[in-house]
């Protein structure tokens, strides 16, 4: 069984597809998607609905709740929130699902956000869509951080962590840092795979995969 990752996928359907027959997904595997479905891309209702295909004839997929779906559950309860939500890509979510307002939305979709974990942990790593708060005693009890912290690897608290490695997405890196990033993840004990598949800027516009089992990273150019 290989150990596989991929986060902020942004509703980039035919990228995901792509990134998955490169890397030869398998009922074998299991696959964590640590957060960010939806929003700014094309197809975020088509990504949801491939994901449980594929759940649905026996891959093993361990799916992690993004900021960017909590910005749309929020958006049901909060005007403001909704305007922000439709302003950082919500627009392009509904869509994806043809309709002109969120509670139109099939409700077995915001269902599915509801109960998605802030985190997961499979042998020596931990998956989490941002990272983790180290002002904490226990960062693993700081959910809101678990989606929206950025710039935490100058306090990470070694001596908790102990020999586990924090896997997340949230903020977009360079495929070439992301490389430089991996090829430390012993030392470093972070790794972000967020290669920014939905930005149009110089050196984003990737979906990552990360194989933790054998040690290699993949990309796919967005198409």
């Amino acid at each position: 069984m290989r150990i596989l990752a991929i986060s902020d996928i942004h509703g980039c359907l035919n990228t995901f597809k792509a990134l998955l027959r490169q890397i030869k997904f398998s009922k074998s595997d299991h696959l964590f998607l640590v957060g960010d479905f939806i929003d700014r891309g094309p197809n975020s209702k088509g990504v949801i609905d491939y994901i449980w295909e594929l759940q649905t004839t026996g891959h093993n997929i361990t799916c992690i709740k993004g900021n960017h779906e909590q910005m749309m559950l929020d958006s049901l309860v909060d005007l403001q929130q909704a305007r922000r939500w439709l302003h950082h890509g919500g627009s392009q979510t509904l869509d994806s699902f043809g309709v002109d307002h969120l509670k139109e939305v099939t409700k077995k979709y915001i269902r599915w956000m509801q109960t998605l974990p802030h985190f997961a942990i499979e042998e020596d790593y931990i998956f989490v869509h941002a990272g983790l708060n180290f002002d904490m005693p226990n960062p693993m009890e700081d959910k809101n951080s678990m989606l929206w912290i950025r710039n935490w690897y100058s306090d990470v608290n070694f001596n908790w962590l102990g020999k586990r490695i924090i896997v997340h997405g949230h903020t977009p890196f360079k495929k070439t840092s992301i490389e430089e990033m991996f090829s430390k993840i012993d030392h470093l004990q972070v790794l972000d795979i967020d290669a920014g598949c939905c930005f149009d800027y110089e050196g984003l516009g990737h979906l990552c995969a990360v194989d933790l089992t054998n040690r290699a990273l993949y990309f796919e150019k967005r198409d």
